[in-house]
Parts: C-alpha cells; structure tokens; sequence
C-alpha cells in the first residue's frame, strides 16, 4: 500500500524568504506536494517562482489568508486536483517597518486577523488527527525590542515590540501560543534575524543600496547608521525551518539566527566597495550616502542566540556573511530584468514618497 505524500501549504509562498523556501523544498521533496497560497500583493512576485511553476508536486493558489471559506474548501479537499494540506508553513505578512509606520491597518489585517483564520482553520480540521500535522509560524526578533550593547535574545527573551509591524508580529506570535494552551494543536514558531539573499524586494537595506547604487541614486541611511542587526542568509533560514518542520517540538519557540553582526553603516561601506571592484567604473558609491532622519522607534540592536535550534535540531547557518552577500550582489547584477520590473509602479511611488518627498536630509 502506497502511503499518502505529505501535502504541505506555504502562505506567502511568492515572498522573498517564501519564495526560496518553496524553490527548495520542491526540488528537496519530489514526492510531497506544495501548494503555494500568496495574494500577491506589491511584495509577491510570481517572478520568483519560474523555476519551478510546472512541477507536478506544485500548485498554486491566489487568494487572502482571511477567506474562510476558500481555505474551508482546501481542508475539506474540495478544490479539484489539490490534496487537503497536513502541513503549513506560515510566512504571509505584511513586514516592513516603514510601511507599518504609515498606516498600520494592512499589518493588523495580514499578520492578526489572517494568523486567526488559519488557527481557526486547522482547529477545525486538524483536532484528533495524528497524521504528521504541524504548524510552523515565521516570526521576527523584533518581537523581543531593543537590545543594548551586549546580550542577545533568548527564546525566553520578555516580548517588548516597538513598532506597529512588530506589535503586530507579537500578537500573532501569542495568538499561535494561546491555540497550543487551549487547544493543543501542532504549533511552533521561528523567530529569525534579518534575511538577505537573492529575490528580495528593493525597500529593504541591502537591496535598496545595490539598486540604488547600480542607478546611482542616493543611498539613505537612517540616523548615523549605528543600529546593528544580526545578518541571515536567506538559504541558511530555510533549512532552519525545513529543519524545525521535521524535527522541532510542538509548542516550542526556536530563534534562528545568522551569527553576523553588522552596524548598518558598515554594510552600506562594504557593498559599496563590493561593488565599486565589480562595475568596475570610476566612481566612488561612498559618495552617494546620504543621512537621513532617523524613523520613530528604531530599534538600536538585535542579536540572537540559536544555541536551542542548534543543539536540539542540529542546524548551524552555514554561509559566512561575506560570502552570501557577494553571492546576493552577483545575483542581483545578473538579473537587471526582475530588478526592473518589481521597482516599478508600486515601489517607485512608495520610495519617492518615503525617501524624497518626506524625508529629511543631513547633508
């Protein structure tokens, strides 16, 4: 007798860290099936997604996290040809810290509301069942705050979110444990540190700075530059989770973390170096830094400890933080076309808005 194939449901699967988790789980496991359930909004590329969007183990679903009722009919088994998932990775969110600030109705709908129409979901579907069920809920550490000039976050680490994204992120970090307390389902939840890699979209730090460099466009930097984050490579975070997914503890909260330190400032120099060696053309992209006012409530610093990752699931990131981002510099000088098309609409009147028409420069 054939056993039935693991059928896993990625939200947010056309994102940055979703869509390279998707890419590698699908070539990873050729005998699971993966749906891909994105609404697609300015962050969500099917771009992403090429590669692999003709595989048999892959489908596709375009559609909110909040609609109850098309996600009934998906547990029910009843969308043609899609199996009813018994897995979910859950990284649908809203998550930039500056859009937050703006208007933080869309954070409240994707990353509360939606979070509880799927726990609801899988209440309804998943109690009693004992087929290989799990949860996983990507987090942030900006859930825990700011740290000072030593330590690092624990899981343990007090939850003291200081922007509207991150509050955001925190109810629904304590809306997934109140579901394990009350209902004991299958739930764990990743807390990781700030991603970069191939695919990411340009408003975040290290994508705005190649873009910018390679249009010569001023490169704004928050403050003085001297808030520090722990560096993850996208690749290394999606092995955590595929690693946390087959080998992690229900009810469990596991950071993930790069073990890469930087001052934004330092990152800004070091590509801007980078790239002054590749482009190979006589000018010097230091000169295009510009200080900007810095945005309320920016955390100082993040730092995590994996030590629990590590040593209950044996996962380690394995890409020094100088070799993922040249690899990520060269992706991004080979792929002109994705960069083109995803910064324009959308993102160019997002940037003039934020970075031109509103901002405050310190010459």
């Amino acid at each position: 007798m054939n056993e039935k194939p693991n059928v896993l449901m990625v939200t947010g699967g056309a994102g940055f860290i979703g869509s390279n988790f998707v890419r590698q789980y699908i070539k990873k496991y050729p005998s699971d099936i993966l749906i891909n359930f994105d609404v697609l909004t300015y962050a969500g590329n099917l771009e992403n997604l090429k590669e692999i969007e003709n595989s048999e183990n892959y489908h596709f679903i375009r559609a909110d996290i909040s609609d109850r009722n098309l996600l009934d009919r998906i547990f029910n088994g009843m969308i043609p040809d899609i199996p009813a998932p018994n897995q979910i990775v859950h990284f649908a969110a809203e998550s930039h810290v500056d859009r937050s600030i703006q208007d933080c109705t869309p954070f409240i709908q994707t990353n509360i509301v939606g979070t509880q129409v799927l726990l609801d979901i899988i209440r309804k579907h998943w109690t009693g069942r004992d087929e290989n069920c799990r949860f996983i809920h990507v987090s942030t550490d900006e859930v825990y705050g700011s740290l000072g000039k030593e330590g690092f976050f624990t899981e343990q680490s007090q939850i003291k979110p200081n922007s509207p994204y991150s509050a955001s992120k925190a109810s629904s970090d304590l809306l997934v444990r109140s579901y394990f307390k009350t209902y004991g389902l299958p739930l764990i939840i990743t807390r990781c540190s700030n991603n970069y890699g191939p695919y990411q979209f340009p408003e975040k730090l290290i994508p705005l700075i190649i873009n910018n460099i390679l249009q010569k466009k001023e490169l704004p930097v928050y403050g003085k530059g001297e808030n520090i984050r722990d560096w993850l490579f996208v690749l290394d975070h999606c092995e955590a989770i595929d690693v946390v997914l087959k080998k992690g503890k229900v009810g469990q909260v596991y950071n993930i973390g790069g073990h890469n330190e930087w001052k934004n400032i330092d990152i800004v120099n070091y590509i801007c170096e980078l790239l002054n060696k590749k482009l190979n053309r006589d000018f010097d992209n230091t000169t295009l830094i510009k200080f900007v006012t810095d945005r309320p409530g920016h955390d100082l610093r993040y730092a995590i400890d994996a030590t629990k990752i590590e040593e209950e699931c044996g996962w380690v990131p394995k890409h020094r933080f100088e070799d993922g981002i040249e690899e990520t510099v060269d992706w991004y000088l080979e792929h002109p076309d994705w960069l083109k098309k995803v910064t324009s609409g959308v993102y160019k009147e997002y940037y003039e808005k934020h970075y031109i028409a509103d901002r405050n420069i310190r010459r």
